[in-house]
């Protein structure tokens, strides 16, 4: 498993961020997103989709669970179980479908579900770091590694930065 972490000063940073991830993850995949409520979790969603192409209004699934979205042949479904109580609710709803993988699945609170969904490409947690965010990304399948390897500095082998020499 590959680990980087960057800063993210401000929401531009985030947006940055997900801009650069936007050409890798035209053929999909899957990304949990990890963080406390505000942490720019739906921030990074938005500004992902956006650079995907995505027109129109970016809803937050809290209420509705999914929202679903097409740019060209992608499908895009953005989920969130932050309302979810037990992991089998996921598999009650009826989302197993959406888990193709010729789709971009983008999952916040994927931890509620936990046990019951494949594993993603990537993991993406933001937390709180003075007055930006520090993000760090974990890949676990040989695609979330060559996304780490596209956007991450080529100076950093071991794909962290904070890491001690």
């Amino acid at each position: 498993m590959s680990t980087y972490s960057l800063e993210l000063a401000d929401e531009t940073s985030t947006e940055a961020l997900a801009q650069a991830f936007a050409p890798l993850v035209q053929a999909g995949g899957r990304i949990h997103l990890h963080g406390e409520l505000g942490a720019g979790k739906t921030s990074f969603v938005r500004a992902l989709l956006r650079a995907c192409g995505v027109t129109g209004r970016i809803k937050s699934p809290t209420f509705t669970l999914v929202e679903p979205y097409k740019v060209s042949n992608l499908y895009c479904y953005h989920f969130d179980f932050y309302r979810f109580t037990d992991p089998r609710e996921w598999l009650d709803a009826g989302f197993r479908d959406a888990l193709r993988d010729d789709a971009l699945v983008l999952i916040e609170w994927a931890e509620r579900a936990a046990g019951v969904l494949p594993p993603p490409d990537l993991d993406l947690t933001l937390a709180y770091a003075g007055s930006g965010r520090l993000a760090t990304l974990q890949a676990s399948t040989a695609k979330g590694h060559a996304w780490l390897h596209a956007i991450s500095p080529p100076s950093t082998p071991s794909l962290d930065p904070t890491a001690k020499p």
